[in-house]
């Protein structure tokens, strides 16, 4: 029998690209393996390992340095909660009181400040080569081989930027949009909020035409907020990826190891300046996305606006 010719880079670049950036599978890849209860399936992906390395994260900034001011006998705030306060002061005084209102800042500076650090570092740790890192360490290293260990072999299919699952940027966009109808029934009474999505005093033809207009933009809103996060945050990584799969693509066509390394003298510097503007886009779309969730609760508030 003719021994079966191996896969081309060329043929598993496609298949390496798509299977950095998406989830685990629920029949291979997972993480742990946990029971399916009532119909679920509890098993821990590579993005939900992320969440929660996120949630753990945000929790340590946020929670030590709050500790420390309270702590304090002076209630001065300094170093880790100097640099706190400064953000939470920015976040309340540049994006919450001007497009929600200082009568309601305090009621939403919470869920505000809560999206812009989940998202922030849910951004930045997708950039962090964590778990090649664990892979090239325990092959170089401690010198495991491939299915020796099975925690580590699948911990190693990590890595992956949770917030360009578009299943996590949906929940988010969903708590904007509950969000939105809470503030306006705070603010209006339940009622009034649904007679505010038009403008009052128009001629009633108009209504036929604009109410149908204005409940699909109420969709339309946490669909932008979904699509604007998950897309820029995947379409970074893909970028990276497929500029630094030449490298391995023009040693295969070229057969020679001297035309990948040709290709890495102009591919590795364009990977640094991606690398650099992703983390811009980190802190950009972690303080649009609070932004427009910000402007989409004001506007319920402040219907005359």
């Amino acid at each position: 029998m003719a021994k079966e010719k191996s896969q081309s880079v060329m043929d598993s670049v496609g298949d390496y690209i798509l299977h950095h950036i998406s989830n685990s599978s629920l029949d291979k890849d997972l993480i742990f393996e946990l029971p399916t209860i009532f119909g679920i399936n509890f098993s821990v992906t590579k993005h939900v390992l992320m969440i929660w390395l996120s949630c753990l994260i945000v929790s340590l900034i946020v929670i030590i340095p709050t500790r420390i001011y309270i702590n304090s006998k002076n209630k001065v705030p300094s170093g880790m909660s100097n640099a706190l306060e400064a953000v939470v002061s920015f976040i309340k005084d540049s994006i919450v009181k001007p497009n929600i209102g200082s009568k309601w800042s305090d009621t939403w500076t919470p869920l505000i400040l809560t999206y812009f650090f989940f998202i922030l570092v849910a951004n930045g740790i997708g950039l962090i080569p964590i778990f090649d890192f664990i892979g090239a360490s325990s092959r170089f290293i401690f010198g495991l081989k491939y299915g020796e260990d099975a925690f580590v072999n699948n911990l190693l299919h990590g890595g992956a930027t949770a917030t360009g699952n578009f299943w996590v940027t949906s929940a988010l966009s969903f708590i904007t949009f509950i969000s939105i109808i809470i503030a306006g029934t705070m603010a209006h009474g339940f009622i009034n909020h649904w007679k505010n999505i038009v403008p009052k005093g128009l001629a009633w033809p108009v209504y036929i035409i604009l109410i149908p207009i204005e409940i699909i933009g109420m969709f339309v809103k946490p669909f932008a907020l979904t699509m604007r996060l998950a897309a820029n945050m995947t379409g970074g990584h893909i970028a990276i990826l497929a500029i630094l799969s030449f490298i391995a693509i023009f040693a295969e066509v070229f057969k020679t190891s001297m035309a990948g390394f040709g290709i890495a003298l102009f591919a590795v510097p364009l990977v640094s300046a991606i690398t650099g503007l992703e983390i811009i886009v980190t802190i950009v779309q972690a303080y649009v996305f609070t932004l427009l969730s910000a402007v989409f609760i004001g506007m319920a508030i402040n219907v005359h606006h």
